[in-house]
């Protein structure tokens, strides 16, 4: 294999370029950007279909890899969405004179070289190329091989629009696909500011332990909804399965659902219309069990120790019945990744309770987990939805690609 550290020299030498592009510059560039993925739709889709026929669509990943024209529109306007951000970058933090005589001024300044490693999510190429471009950051993408051929012309694309605003193709850098690689950039501090893990557990746990590099988390979703007592229970039935089964394979979908015994036997049957024309996969505690059968639903398993806690990515979901708040609040804080949580209830001082005691990037009241994206946030796009708590929570986007710098502005003063 090849050695990338040229590669990554030259994106670091990229990203002094970068620092320098004005925010009305980087608006045009991510426009025509923007025009040219809606020119290249088809082309696009054909890429893409070169690594869809890789792949069984039965695996959980196809719909993750899975760009259709309807998508490839979605991401031109989340180019569009990011062009008219603010520039987080050059924002004056703090302005004042010490008593010494110096100015001192804090501002924002970009990070420098962003590496990203992902699976089977061509999408992330365009995110985070954008994100990064809008920042005055470069980035290093290591994608999988799932979406190679997807990867490999979409970067294709970023380049030649770089080139044609005199930017350096480097300031976007595809690494190869091959796991090889990837411990090579872990390692490259002198070329990556910061590394950014977005995918499976296991990958991102493999990055936590072998990083060099400052890396920051975008967690495995392991998502729960706690449907108590008070709740209205229609509105739950579609929360519920909305949360389920409206993208299964995406990190904020719900993986475990908690329901009140005092209303188990009413809700759950509810339920089970639902399930069956998704052809969802109950796992079930003992007391769960017991009504999904009674209620004539075939798909359904005794829940195991490793069901709760587990990230399915599928049709599949986890079902607990628990005494009441205190039970919910205590199997969440033991089972939940941090990534988003949701309570459905008409009871004030419960739901206060619940968003005030539950340790998660985000938590909803009466909505479904599927929102926790940074395009529905607000943000444009994001990298990933980060589950740690320093720097950035929750989707990490265009606001958290920076990093501040001290500026001091002196006369000849010195210090003994």
């Amino acid at each position: 294999m090849t050695p990338i550290t040229p590669l990554l020299q030259a994106t670091k030498q990229a990203s002094a370029v970068v620092r320098r592009l004005s925010p009305a510059l980087k608006t045009d560039l991510l426009n025509r950007l923007a025009d040219v993925l809606t020119d290249h739709t088809a082309a696009i889709v054909t890429e893409n279909q070169k690594d869809l026929d890789r792949m069984d669509p039965a695996d959980p990943k196809y719909d993750r890899l899975k760009l259709t024209e309807d998508r490839v529109s979605g991401l031109a306007q989340s180019l569009r969405d990011v062009a008219v951000l603010p520039d987080p970058a050059g924002e004056v933090l703090i302005d004042r004179t010490i008593e010494q005589g110096l100015t001192l001024k804090k501002i924002t300044v970009p990070l420098g070289v962003v590496g990203v490693i992902y699976e089977a999510r061509p999408n992330v190429t365009v995110d985070v190329a954008s994100l990064c471009l809008r920042s005055g950051n470069a980035c290093v993408l290591k994608g999988g091989k799932e979406a190679d051929f997807s990867n490999r012309y979409l970067v294709g694309l970023i380049q030649t629009v770089l080139a044609e605003f005199d930017v350096p193709k480097a300031a976007v850098t595809l690494l190869p696909p091959d796991r090889a690689v990837v411990n090579e950039l872990l390692t490259a501090v002198r070329y990556i500011d910061i590394i950014i893990p977005r995918g499976s557990d296991s990958l991102i746990q493999f990055v936590r332990k072998n990083s060099l590099v400052p890396t920051i988390e975008t967690g495995a979703g392991v998502c729960h909804t706690y449907v108590e007592a008070s709740a209205e229970l229609n509105k739950a039935v579609a929360i519920v399965v909305n949360a389920r089964v409206s993208r299964p394979s995406v990190c904020n979908s719900l993986d475990c659902l908690l329901v009140d015994e005092s209303i188990a036997e009413q809700f759950l049957p509810m339920l089970t219309a639902d399930f069956l024309t998704w052809n969802v996969e109950v796992f079930a505690d003992e007391t769960a069990y017991e009504i999904f059968e009674q209620a004539g639903y075939a798909n359904l398993q005794p829940a195991g120790p490793d069901d709760f806690g587990r990230e399915f990515l599928d049709y599949k979901i986890a079902v607990k019945v628990v005494a009441g708040p205190d039970e919910a609040l205590s199997h969440i804080q033991t089972y939940s990744s941090r990534h988003s949580e949701a309570i459905l209830s008409q009871d004030q001082s419960i739901i206060d309770r619940f968003l005030a005691e539950v340790d998660a990037a985000s938590v909803y009241a009466n909505a479904s987990t599927r929102f926790t994206d940074g395009g529905v946030f607000g943000l444009g796009a994001e990298i990933g939805i980060s589950t740690q708590k320093l720097h950035a929570r929750g989707p990490f986007a265009l606001e958290k690609l920076v990093t501040e710098k001290w500026i001091i502005i002196g006369d000849g003063q010195v210090r003994w």
